[in-house]
Protein backbone atom coordinates (compact mmCIF):
# COMPACT_ATOMS: atom_id res chain seq x y z
CA UNK A 1 0.00 0.00 0.00
CA UNK A 2 1.12 3.62 0.25
CA UNK A 3 1.68 5.84 3.00
CA UNK A 4 2.99 9.15 4.28
CA UNK A 5 6.61 7.98 6.29
CA UNK A 6 8.32 10.01 8.32
CA UNK A 7 12.43 9.83 7.98
CA UNK A 8 13.29 12.47 10.45
CA UNK A 9 12.88 16.29 10.86
CA UNK A 10 11.83 18.33 7.58
CA UNK A 11 11.63 14.86 5.57
CA UNK A 12 8.13 12.59 4.51
CA UNK A 13 8.05 11.02 1.52
CA UNK A 14 4.42 9.07 -0.06
CA UNK A 15 5.98 5.43 -0.77
CA UNK A 16 4.92 1.98 -0.74
CA UNK A 17 5.04 -0.25 2.52
CA UNK A 18 3.90 -3.83 3.69
CA UNK A 19 -0.21 -3.69 4.36
CA UNK A 20 -0.92 -3.92 7.83
CA UNK A 21 -2.03 -7.15 9.14
CA UNK A 22 -3.33 -8.26 12.38
CA UNK A 23 -1.30 -8.84 15.09
CA UNK A 24 -3.71 -9.11 17.79
CA UNK A 25 -6.45 -10.60 18.66
CA UNK A 26 -8.05 -6.50 19.97
CA UNK A 27 -6.85 -5.53 16.51
CA UNK A 28 -8.72 -4.46 13.05
CA UNK A 29 -7.21 -3.45 9.45
CA UNK A 30 -9.60 -0.59 8.18
CA UNK A 31 -9.18 0.91 4.78
CA UNK A 32 -8.76 4.43 5.13
CA UNK A 33 -11.63 6.59 3.11
CA UNK A 34 -11.13 9.98 4.51
CA UNK A 35 -8.26 10.90 6.17
CA UNK A 36 -6.80 14.31 7.50
CA UNK A 37 -3.36 17.09 8.91
CA UNK A 38 -3.51 17.59 12.06
CA UNK A 39 -1.26 20.59 13.56
CA UNK A 40 0.48 17.82 15.66
CA UNK A 41 1.83 16.15 12.67
CA UNK A 42 3.33 19.56 11.39
CA UNK A 43 4.97 19.40 15.18
CA UNK A 44 6.12 16.05 14.25
CA UNK A 45 8.13 17.06 11.29
CA UNK A 46 9.46 20.10 12.81
CA UNK A 47 11.27 17.80 15.07
CA UNK A 48 9.36 18.62 17.89
CA UNK A 49 7.78 15.45 19.58
CA UNK A 50 11.04 13.03 18.94
CA UNK A 51 9.18 9.77 19.96
CA UNK A 52 7.85 9.55 16.64
CA UNK A 53 11.00 7.40 14.80
CA UNK A 54 12.29 7.85 11.33
CA UNK A 55 9.79 5.41 9.42
CA UNK A 56 6.84 5.96 11.09
CA UNK A 57 3.91 6.52 9.23
CA UNK A 58 1.70 9.63 10.43
CA UNK A 59 -1.37 10.36 10.94
CA UNK A 60 -3.77 9.52 14.01
CA UNK A 61 -7.19 10.83 12.32
CA UNK A 62 -9.40 9.04 9.81
CA UNK A 63 -13.16 7.33 8.91
CA UNK A 64 -12.80 4.07 7.27
CA UNK A 65 -14.07 0.80 6.34
CA UNK A 66 -13.34 -2.07 8.51
CA UNK A 67 -11.78 -5.00 6.31
CA UNK A 68 -10.91 -7.43 8.75
CA UNK A 69 -10.95 -8.23 12.97
CA UNK A 70 -9.14 -10.12 15.19
CA UNK A 71 -10.86 -12.82 17.23
CA UNK A 72 -12.03 -10.78 20.50
CA UNK A 73 -13.20 -8.20 18.48
CA UNK A 74 -17.47 -8.09 18.86
CA UNK A 75 -18.33 -4.20 18.49
CA UNK A 76 -17.51 -4.20 14.64
CA UNK A 77 -17.11 -6.55 11.64
CA UNK A 78 -16.31 -6.20 7.77
CA UNK A 79 -17.78 -3.39 6.15
CA UNK A 80 -18.67 -1.29 9.20
CA UNK A 81 -17.89 2.07 7.96
CA UNK A 82 -15.93 3.24 11.23
CA UNK A 83 -14.64 6.99 12.97
CA UNK A 84 -10.70 5.61 13.73
CA UNK A 85 -10.39 7.70 17.45
CA UNK A 86 -6.80 9.27 17.52
CA UNK A 87 -6.64 7.76 21.33
CA UNK A 88 -6.95 4.13 21.73
CA UNK A 89 -8.15 2.88 25.02
CA UNK A 90 -7.08 -0.83 26.36
CA UNK A 91 -10.13 -0.64 28.79
CA UNK A 92 -8.47 -2.51 31.52
CA UNK A 93 -5.78 -0.16 33.14
CA UNK A 94 -6.47 2.21 35.67
CA UNK A 95 -6.67 5.67 33.71
CA UNK A 96 -9.33 3.73 30.68
CA UNK A 97 -11.44 2.60 34.15
CA UNK A 98 -11.64 6.19 35.22
CA UNK A 99 -12.26 7.32 31.16
CA UNK A 100 -9.13 9.11 31.04
CA UNK A 101 -8.00 7.27 27.89
CA UNK A 102 -5.38 9.53 26.63
CA UNK A 103 -3.06 8.43 29.53
CA UNK A 104 -3.50 4.66 28.96
CA UNK A 105 -0.59 2.31 30.49
CA UNK A 106 -2.12 -0.73 28.86
CA UNK A 107 -0.77 0.21 25.23
CA UNK A 108 -3.11 2.52 24.12
CA UNK A 109 -3.43 6.24 24.59
CA UNK A 110 -2.13 8.46 21.41
CA UNK A 111 -0.14 5.97 19.95
CA UNK A 112 -1.48 6.43 15.81
CA UNK A 113 0.90 8.40 14.23
CA UNK A 114 3.16 8.37 17.53
CA UNK A 115 4.67 4.64 18.61
CA UNK A 116 2.74 2.89 15.78
CA UNK A 117 2.04 3.65 12.32
CA UNK A 118 -0.49 5.30 11.88
CA UNK A 119 -3.74 6.92 9.43
CA UNK A 120 -2.07 8.75 6.81
CA UNK A 121 -2.12 5.55 4.65
CA UNK A 122 -4.76 3.42 2.39
CA UNK A 123 -4.96 1.12 5.36
CA UNK A 124 -4.53 1.39 9.15
CA UNK A 125 -4.51 -1.14 12.33
CA UNK A 126 -6.86 -0.12 14.72
CA UNK A 127 -5.65 -1.43 18.28
CA UNK A 128 -8.09 -2.28 20.89
CA UNK A 129 -10.90 -2.01 18.31
CA UNK A 130 -14.02 -2.89 20.26
CA UNK A 131 -13.16 0.49 21.95
CA UNK A 132 -10.86 3.06 19.50
CA UNK A 133 -13.36 2.97 16.59
CA UNK A 134 -16.75 4.20 16.47
CA UNK A 135 -19.28 2.94 14.10
CA UNK A 136 -20.75 5.99 11.88
CA UNK A 137 -24.61 6.35 11.05
CA UNK A 138 -25.05 6.84 7.23
CA UNK A 139 -26.38 9.80 7.58
CA UNK A 140 -22.73 11.31 8.87
CA UNK A 141 -20.65 12.60 5.87
CA UNK A 142 -17.58 10.87 6.02
CA UNK A 143 -15.41 14.15 5.67
CA UNK A 144 -17.71 15.83 8.62
CA UNK A 145 -17.08 12.93 11.01
CA UNK A 146 -13.21 12.66 10.04
CA UNK A 147 -13.03 15.97 12.19
CA UNK A 148 -14.68 14.30 15.33
CA UNK A 149 -11.38 11.88 15.56
CA UNK A 150 -9.12 14.46 16.93
CA UNK A 151 -10.17 18.32 16.83
CA UNK A 152 -14.17 18.54 18.35
CA UNK A 153 -13.27 16.06 21.47
CA UNK A 154 -9.53 17.81 21.57
CA UNK A 155 -11.18 21.23 21.71
CA UNK A 156 -14.37 20.13 23.88
CA UNK A 157 -12.48 18.24 26.44
CA UNK A 158 -8.78 19.85 27.00
CA UNK A 159 -10.27 23.39 25.85
CA UNK A 160 -14.04 24.12 26.71
CA UNK A 161 -14.68 21.46 30.24
CA UNK A 162 -10.63 22.16 31.20
CA UNK A 163 -11.50 25.84 31.34
CA UNK A 164 -14.74 25.27 33.24
CA UNK A 165 -16.88 27.81 30.26
CA UNK A 166 -20.27 28.85 32.06
CA UNK A 167 -23.01 30.85 30.38
CA UNK A 168 -21.80 34.85 30.78
CA UNK A 169 -18.31 34.44 30.48
CA UNK A 170 -15.71 36.19 28.50
CA UNK A 171 -13.50 33.34 26.72
CA UNK A 172 -10.48 34.50 24.48
CA UNK A 173 -9.44 31.77 22.41
CA UNK A 174 -5.64 32.31 21.33
CA UNK A 175 -5.34 31.15 17.87
CA UNK A 176 -8.11 30.56 15.30
CA UNK A 177 -6.68 27.06 13.43
CA UNK A 178 -8.35 24.44 13.16
CA UNK A 179 -8.58 23.35 17.24
CA UNK A 180 -9.16 27.02 17.84
CA UNK A 181 -12.17 27.43 15.59
CA UNK A 182 -13.56 24.09 17.39
CA UNK A 183 -12.98 25.40 20.25
CA UNK A 184 -15.10 28.67 19.50
CA UNK A 185 -17.65 26.30 18.27
CA UNK A 186 -18.31 23.91 21.36
CA UNK A 187 -17.89 27.05 23.70
CA UNK A 188 -21.08 28.34 22.24
CA UNK A 189 -22.51 25.25 23.79
CA UNK A 190 -22.34 26.92 27.15
CA UNK A 191 -23.70 30.22 26.32
CA UNK A 192 -20.85 32.55 27.28
CA UNK A 193 -21.33 36.02 27.28
CA UNK A 194 -18.60 36.79 24.11
CA UNK A 195 -16.15 34.90 22.86
CA UNK A 196 -13.01 36.66 21.12
CA UNK A 197 -10.84 35.16 18.75
CA UNK A 198 -7.02 36.03 18.28
CA UNK A 199 -4.82 35.19 15.14
CA UNK A 200 -2.03 36.49 13.07
CA UNK A 201 -4.45 35.69 9.45
CA UNK A 202 -7.22 37.78 8.72
CA UNK A 203 -8.68 34.84 6.93
CA UNK A 204 -8.47 32.79 10.38
CA UNK A 205 -9.99 35.49 12.03
CA UNK A 206 -12.79 36.67 9.17
CA UNK A 207 -13.64 32.20 10.09
CA UNK A 208 -14.15 32.91 13.63
CA UNK A 209 -16.45 35.06 13.03
CA UNK A 210 -18.65 32.97 10.77
CA UNK A 211 -18.24 30.40 14.19
CA UNK A 212 -19.52 32.86 16.56
CA UNK A 213 -16.50 35.23 17.71
CA UNK A 214 -18.39 38.17 18.53
CA UNK A 215 -14.38 40.19 18.33
CA UNK A 216 -11.30 39.12 17.14
CA UNK A 217 -7.95 40.81 17.48
CA UNK A 218 -4.46 40.01 15.70
CA UNK A 219 -1.93 38.76 17.79
CA UNK A 220 0.33 41.40 16.75
CA UNK A 221 -1.80 44.70 17.44
CA UNK A 222 -2.43 43.82 21.42
CA UNK A 223 -4.85 42.28 21.99
CA UNK A 224 -4.27 42.64 25.99
CA UNK A 225 -6.10 46.05 25.53
CA UNK A 226 -9.42 44.87 23.72
CA UNK A 227 -9.56 41.85 26.60
CA UNK A 228 -9.39 45.04 29.14
CA UNK A 229 -11.61 47.71 27.33
CA UNK A 230 -14.17 44.64 27.07
CA UNK A 231 -14.12 43.36 30.80
CA UNK A 232 -13.69 46.84 32.08
CA UNK A 233 -10.04 46.12 32.94
CA UNK A 234 -10.90 43.08 34.45
CA UNK A 235 -9.43 40.32 32.05
CA UNK A 236 -11.25 37.01 30.46
CA UNK A 237 -12.98 34.07 32.71
CA UNK A 238 -11.41 31.77 30.15
CA UNK A 239 -8.53 32.05 28.02
CA UNK A 240 -7.28 28.93 25.85
CA UNK A 241 -4.16 28.42 23.91
CA UNK A 242 -4.62 26.93 20.89
CA UNK A 243 -1.36 27.56 18.94
CA UNK A 244 1.16 25.77 20.59
CA UNK A 245 4.07 28.57 20.66
CA UNK A 246 5.80 30.22 24.40
CA UNK A 247 4.05 33.73 22.69
CA UNK A 248 0.71 32.61 22.54
CA UNK A 249 0.43 30.79 26.03
CA UNK A 250 2.26 34.18 27.74
CA UNK A 251 -0.39 36.26 25.85
CA UNK A 252 -3.20 33.79 27.55
CA UNK A 253 -1.38 34.36 31.14
CA UNK A 254 -1.31 37.83 31.10
CA UNK A 255 -5.62 38.39 29.51
CA UNK A 256 -7.51 35.86 32.34
CA UNK A 257 -8.47 37.75 35.46
CA UNK A 258 -8.32 37.17 38.71
CA UNK A 259 -9.66 33.84 39.40
CA UNK A 260 -9.76 32.65 35.62
CA UNK A 261 -8.62 29.97 34.10
CA UNK A 262 -6.11 29.36 31.54
CA UNK A 263 -6.51 25.91 29.38
CA UNK A 264 -3.34 25.02 26.95
CA UNK A 265 -4.50 22.78 24.45
CA UNK A 266 -1.94 23.46 21.79
CA UNK A 267 1.27 21.25 21.34
CA UNK A 268 4.38 22.95 22.61
CA UNK A 269 8.02 22.10 21.13
CA UNK A 270 9.79 25.22 23.02
CA UNK A 271 9.96 26.16 26.68
CA UNK A 272 7.42 28.75 27.50
CA UNK A 273 8.53 31.49 30.59
CA UNK A 274 5.54 30.77 33.43
CA UNK A 275 5.27 34.17 34.76
CA UNK A 276 4.37 33.64 38.98
CA UNK A 277 5.98 36.80 39.64
CA UNK A 278 2.76 38.03 38.45
CA UNK A 279 0.58 35.04 38.66
CA UNK A 280 0.84 33.95 42.21
CA UNK A 281 -1.16 36.22 43.78
CA UNK A 282 -4.21 35.83 41.45
CA UNK A 283 -6.00 32.46 41.93
CA UNK A 284 -5.37 31.32 38.49
CA UNK A 285 -5.88 28.28 36.99
CA UNK A 286 -3.49 26.71 34.51
CA UNK A 287 -4.66 23.35 32.71
CA UNK A 288 -2.71 20.77 30.40
CA UNK A 289 -4.25 17.87 28.74
CA UNK A 290 -4.22 15.19 26.08
CA UNK A 291 -7.93 14.43 24.83
CA UNK A 292 -9.37 11.63 26.04
CA UNK A 293 -11.91 11.07 23.77
CA UNK A 294 -14.67 10.30 26.25
CA UNK A 295 -17.27 12.69 24.51
CA UNK A 296 -16.80 11.51 21.04
CA UNK A 297 -20.12 9.60 21.64
CA UNK A 298 -21.97 12.55 22.55
CA UNK A 299 -20.27 14.71 19.61
CA UNK A 300 -21.32 12.29 17.57
CA UNK A 301 -24.93 12.04 17.96
CA UNK A 302 -24.81 16.08 17.88
CA UNK A 303 -23.09 15.75 14.69
CA UNK A 304 -25.98 13.39 13.41
CA UNK A 305 -28.04 16.05 14.35
CA UNK A 306 -26.30 18.85 12.59
CA UNK A 307 -25.49 20.67 16.03
CA UNK A 308 -21.77 20.67 14.89
CA UNK A 309 -20.70 22.99 12.31
CA UNK A 310 -18.09 20.81 10.77
CA UNK A 311 -18.29 21.15 7.31
CA UNK A 312 -17.00 24.95 7.25
CA UNK A 313 -14.14 23.61 8.77
CA UNK A 314 -12.59 21.87 5.82
CA UNK A 315 -11.29 24.37 3.32
CA UNK A 316 -9.46 21.78 1.30
CA UNK A 317 -9.70 18.60 -0.38
CA UNK A 318 -7.83 16.00 -1.87
CA UNK A 319 -6.88 12.54 -3.47
CA UNK A 320 -5.15 10.61 -1.06
CA UNK A 321 -2.21 9.93 -3.65
CA UNK A 322 -1.78 14.10 -2.95
CA UNK A 323 -1.03 13.85 0.48
CA UNK A 324 2.74 15.63 -0.16
CA UNK A 325 0.39 18.37 -2.01
CA UNK A 326 -2.11 18.77 1.09
CA UNK A 327 0.66 18.97 3.55
CA UNK A 328 2.19 21.65 1.59
CA UNK A 329 -0.95 23.23 1.81
CA UNK A 330 -1.91 22.87 4.98
CA UNK A 331 1.51 24.07 6.06
CA UNK A 332 1.24 27.33 4.17
CA UNK A 333 -2.37 28.22 5.86
CA UNK A 334 -1.57 31.85 6.01
CA UNK A 335 -0.82 31.73 2.68
CA UNK A 336 -2.88 29.33 1.44
CA UNK A 337 -6.34 29.92 3.51
CA UNK A 338 -6.31 26.17 4.78
CA UNK A 339 -8.37 25.59 7.91
CA UNK A 340 -8.44 21.51 7.75
CA UNK A 341 -8.01 19.81 4.50
CA UNK A 342 -9.64 16.05 3.85
CA UNK A 343 -7.91 13.24 1.51
CA UNK A 344 -9.97 10.60 0.55
CA UNK A 345 -12.02 8.71 -2.39
CA UNK A 346 -15.87 9.08 -3.00
CA UNK A 347 -17.77 9.56 -0.21
CA UNK A 348 -19.63 7.06 1.79
CA UNK A 349 -23.12 7.88 2.29
CA UNK A 350 -24.17 3.87 2.14
CA UNK A 351 -22.74 0.76 2.58
CA UNK A 352 -23.61 -2.44 1.27
CA UNK A 353 -23.68 -5.09 4.51
CA UNK A 354 -22.49 -8.59 3.47
CA UNK A 355 -23.64 -11.69 4.20
CA UNK A 356 -22.19 -13.44 7.74
CA UNK A 357 -19.34 -15.72 5.73
CA UNK A 358 -18.61 -13.67 3.15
Amino acid sequence: MKALVFHGPGQTSWQDVPDPSIKDAADAVVRVDAVTICGTDLHIIKGDVPEVTPGRILGHEAVGTVVETGGDVRSVRPGDRVLISCISSCGRCRFCREGHYGQCRGGGGWVLGHTIDGTQAEYVRVPFADLSVHPLPSAVDSYDAVLLADIFPTSYEVGVLNGKVQPGDTVVVVGAGPIGLAAIATARLYSPGRIIAVDLADSRLAAARELGADATARADEQPERLVEDLTDGLGADVVMEAVGVPEAFETCTRMVRPGGHVANIGVHGKPATLHLEDLWIKDVTLTTGLVDTYSTPMLLKMMAAGRLPATSLITHRFELGQMEEAYDVFSRAAETGALKVALGGPQHNTLTAQAPGK
